[in-house]
């Protein structure tokens, strides 16, 4: 029997930059075994995601997970141009914790309403690989509040964040400071790979950088801890 899986995100989840971590659940798993349907969508927040479930509960899966928050713990650090995200991702109030919980909650109180379906929430990858750093704090304190929206709404918590912790603190990386990544750096990695053929895990060994590409953007030890944390955390009940 095929396990469907519907993974729900951001741009780690559609993989444009991102090194696809769909693709690694799936190869962990027999050929035929589970079928995934991706839901992600570039610089989402979480009340982006809320506003795009119609797809999701129209078909329902099996199992859905929820990888969302990156950009809305991005928004609370210095130098993040919250204006133009407002703006370009038509939100209708400037991004806060607050309003993450409050949107993730509702995220979850949907899909439960409206689905049979086997819930995950993973915590937010680590920001930056700078543990003690502003941004990794954000990533770690936006962690906590999918954790909270989790017990609460009794769905699974995926311990994502904790576990790229671990792998950081056992890799003891280069203190390389955590740049935000603009739309034309953003870019610039996209045609490195795709026009120069370079591959995303050589972009991050050029820069340094253990689990990702560009501090957010995972390269392939990131997205394998991404699949890791899905498949012992959600899929070993369900199979």
């Amino acid at each position: 029997m095929t396990l469907r899986i519907a993974c729900l995100g951001d741009s780690l989840t559609r993989a444009q930059f991102s090194v696809d971590y769909l693709d690694l659940l799936e190869r962990r798993h027999p050929p035929g075994a589970v079928r995934l349907a991706r839901f992600g969508a570039n610089g989402n927040f979480a009340h982006n995601l809320l506003r795009r479930l119609d797809a999701v509960v129209a078909n329902p899966p099996d199992v859905i997970t929820v990888l969302i928050g990156t950009n809305d713990a991005r928004a609370s650090l210095p130098g993040y141009p919250v204006d133009q995200a407002v703006q370009r991702k038509q939100l209708p109030e400037r991004p806060s914790a607050g309003w993450f919980q409050q949107c993730l909650g509702a995220v979850v109180a949907r899909l439960r309403a409206e689905t049979d379906a086997t819930i995950g929430l993973l915590s937010l990858p680590v920001l930056g690989q700078q543990l003690d750093g502003a941004a990794a704090q954000a990533s770690q304190a936006y962690s906590r509040m999918v954790a909270e929206v989790a017990a609460t709404d009794e769905v699974a918590y995926l311990p994502l964040h904790e576990r790229q912790t671990e792998e950081l603190r056992r890799a003891d990386p280069p203190p390389i400071p955590y740049r935000e990544v603009t739309p034309a750096a953003a870019v610039g990695v996209l045609v490195q790979h795709a026009v120069l053929r370079r591959g995303l895990d050589t972009i991050a060994r050029r820069r340094g950088l253990v689990l990702t590409t560009d501090h957010i953007h995972q390269n392939s030890r990131g997205a394998a801890l991404i699949a890791e944390v899905i498949d012992f955390g959600l899929l070993t009940r369900s199979t």
